[in-house]
């Protein structure tokens, strides 16, 4: 078992950055590979990044490249989403989520554990 807890969701204005970041505890979770999606109201759950625990490759989705930054403290079980010149299209519940051996990190059912999600409002 691996919980998942976010923080740093916030209200700031379009241009702003804000810094995500999801604290891991249980069974190994410096194991995992982790992923951030995030969900806007009235639309699906969406991938946004996400980091192999092997090696640390990093994917984004194009909506988000240049903008954001994913990364990890194996130390201190935690991920982190660095969000810069963010825009109102980014408002949404920002989850992240564990995995292991995923084939495809952009998939939400690759993923054992889920965080509750922290809210990210930007104004324009």
């Amino acid at each position: 078992q691996v919980q998942l807890v976010e923080s740093g969701g916030g209200l700031v204005q379009a241009g702003d950055s804000l810094r995500l970041s999801c604290a891991a505890s249980g069974r190994s979770p410096r194991n995992y590979d982790m992923g951030w999606f995030r969900q806007a109201p009235g639309k699906e759950r969406e991938f946004v990044s996400s980091i192999r625990w092997a090696g640390g490759s990093t994917d984004y989705t194009d909506s988000v490249k240049g903008r954001f930054t994913i990364s990890r403290d194996n130390a201190r079980n935690t991920v982190y989403l660095q969000m810069n010149s963010l825009t109102p299209e980014d408002t949404a519940v920002y989850y992240c989520a564990a995995g292991a051996r995923a084939f495809n990190l952009r998939l939400s059912s690759e993923y054992y554990y889920w965080g509750q999600g922290t809210q990210v409002t930007v104004s324009s």
